[in-house]
């Protein structure tokens, strides 16, 4: 099994054509796919202007406020503030949806699925505890330092992988000695 590692920091952040904010893409699957091809794509944040947000036609789409005040999301049915931090909302990526900031810049934790193909299960871990095995995935240690099945992760690190048989995709143990520790899991499976 191939796994990636990443560190948030060292990841390259990408403006919006708007100026509202940028982007720090963290992976996608398959690697290098266009915004009309992923299957998968995990991405931060960070939204410094109220604005609308763009519409991923067939995408369903899950968000997580990571820091900062926090948004509300409003349009075509969906009214919601995003304004406790690491609690995942689930919306249509088909959504016309307006962004309105609650005060300064926010940051947050986007992830995409293409509906159909995949679904996605965004966990967030406060303790120890054993992730199912899946196909493809993804781990950020948000809050704290980690270990994923011994391998160490240092806050604002991770590790992906993805297109893995599903009979050869391991558990992952996950372990915190840290306060307040939090970690973002996802886990993609086949739709259906």
């Amino acid at each position: 099994m191939s796994v990636h590692r990443f560190d948030v920091a060292a990841l390259p952040a990408t403006p919006w054509k708007n100026g509202g904010g940028s982007t720090r893409e963290i992976a996608c699957w398959p690697p290098g796919a266009g915004f009309d091809a992923f299957d998968w794509r995990v991405s931060i944040a960070r939204i410094a202007a109220s604005g609308p947000f763009s519409v991923f036609a067939g995408v369903d789409r899950v968000i997580t406020l990571l820091d900062g005040d926090g948004v509300r999301l409003h349009g075509e049915g969906v009214d919601h503030r995003l304004a406790t931090p690491l609690v995942p909302f689930a919306f249509s990526g088909d959504t016309a949806i307006d962004c309105t900031l609650l005060g300064g810049a926010s940051s947050d934790f986007n992830v995409m699925t293409r509906r159909g193909r995949l679904r996605a299960e965004l966990q967030v871990l406060r303790g120890a505890g054993v992730l199912p095995a899946a196909p493809h995935g993804l781990l950020l240690a948000w809050r704290g330092g980690w270990r994923a099945n011994g391998r160490p992760l240092a806050q604002g690190q991770g590790l992906w992988w993805a297109g893995i048989d599903p009979e050869a995709a391991p558990a992952w143990r996950l372990d915190t000695a840290d306060a307040g520790a939090a970690l973002l899991a996802v886990q993609w499976h086949a739709a259906g």
